[in-house]
């Protein structure tokens, strides 16, 4: 039954979220908004970025992984959860944060309970950082996907992986732009950028890439001997890349994107390649990526080509679908 109260107590009490119903097909609805509980924050939503994996796969009913199904009408406010804002309410026992905070969440706190693809959004104290407030919302709504490529880099520090070396991305997309950005502000030597679409290698050079290259059209040798290549991040999963740069690399690989097949590993690669897997999502990591973006060394702004209000969510979806964006950014508020 509909909730009935006048427009003051709206204001107050209800917000609008998007739900998608079916594949394709989504509904903005209006609910009660929630209240933080024990330990938790209640964000006002500023910003919302896409993340293209999942927003597509539920599109389309594909499952992220092996294993894994979607289940329609789809949880209010999912898949979003790269997500900035103010701290509008404190919960019991809240002490990190505090009301009037910006924030970011950082953490992914599953598809089962309300995502940020709304107005407001409970989150678990532990779960979201404080973020500049001088930087666009552009600019920090992605931290959660930086965390997730920080993981990569604080184990590439960790085996000397970075600093002076030569360092490839393999997929210049969001992920890949953050992951050349990371291997500069580590001190590589030199960053090279692997990618299909002209564009994409357009964007990695503005963003200070020193060379980007088609993988059907590059100068480099063939494993064995001593490749000019010394550390890769395949930011794509699929065979087909990870195993080109298996080919090209010398030392160290990380496997950041997911992976649905296996990969071959060959006499071709057994002279000193080491390859390395995601480690998962950590609050060292969301620390690692906010102070670069801090310190002016990670600009996550230009991986945001528009910015929507969430009643366009389809458009947006369709631009991400056909490679016309990045990365959006759904505004839930329409005086923003």
């Amino acid at each position: 039954m509909p909730m009935r109260c006048n427009r003051k107590e709206r204001q107050t009490t209800i917000m609008k979220a998007l739900q998608v119903t079916a594949p394709g097909k989504f509904e903005i609805v209006e609910i009660p908004k929630p209240k933080p509980g024990p330990g938790q924050i209640l964000m006002r939503v500023e910003a919302v970025a896409t993340c293209p994996q999942w927003d597509l796969h539920l599109r389309h009913n594909e499952p992220m992984f092996i294993g894994h199904t979607f289940k329609y009408p789809y949880t209010v406010g999912q898949p979003g959860h790269e997500a900035t804002g103010d701290i509008a309410e404190v919960g019991p026992g809240v002490t990190s944060v505090a009301t009037g905070d910006r924030v970011s969440a950082w953490k992914d706190q599953g598809h089962q309970i309300q995502g940020c693809y709304a107005q407001y959004v409970v989150l678990q104290e532990e779960n979201v950082i404080k973020v500049p407030r001088d930087l666009p919302p552009e600019a920090v709504s992605p931290v959660e996907l930086a965390m997730c490529v920080g993981t990569v880099f604080l184990m590439l520090k960790e085996m000397n992986g970075a600093a002076g070396r030569t360092v490839a991305i393999g997929g210049l997309g969001p992920a890949g732009l953050i992951a050349a950005q990371m291997a500069r502000a580590e001190g590589a030597k030199e960053v090279i950028g692997f990618d299909l679409l002209p564009e994409r290698r357009k964007n990695a050079l503005n963003l200070g890439l020193d060379r980007v290259f088609d993988p059907a059209d590059h100068p480099f040798a063939r494993r064995p001997g001593k490749p000019e290549i010394e550390t890769a991040v395949d930011c794509v999963g699929a065979k087909k890349s990870v195993e080109f740069l298996m080919d090209l690399t010398g030392d160290i690989l990380a496997l950041f994107g997911v992976q649905r097949e296996d990969y071959t590993f060959s006499p071709l690669h057994y002279n000193g390649l080491r390859l390395c897997g995601y480690k998962g999502h950590s609050r060292k990591a969301a620390e690692y990526a906010v102070d670069l973006i801090s310190k002016g060394s990670l600009n996550l702004a230009p991986l945001v080509s528009h910015s929507l209000p969430l009643e366009a969510y389809n458009q947006g979806i369709e631009m991400l679908e056909k490679q016309q964006a990045t990365k959006i950014c759904f505004r839930p508020w329409r005086d923003q």
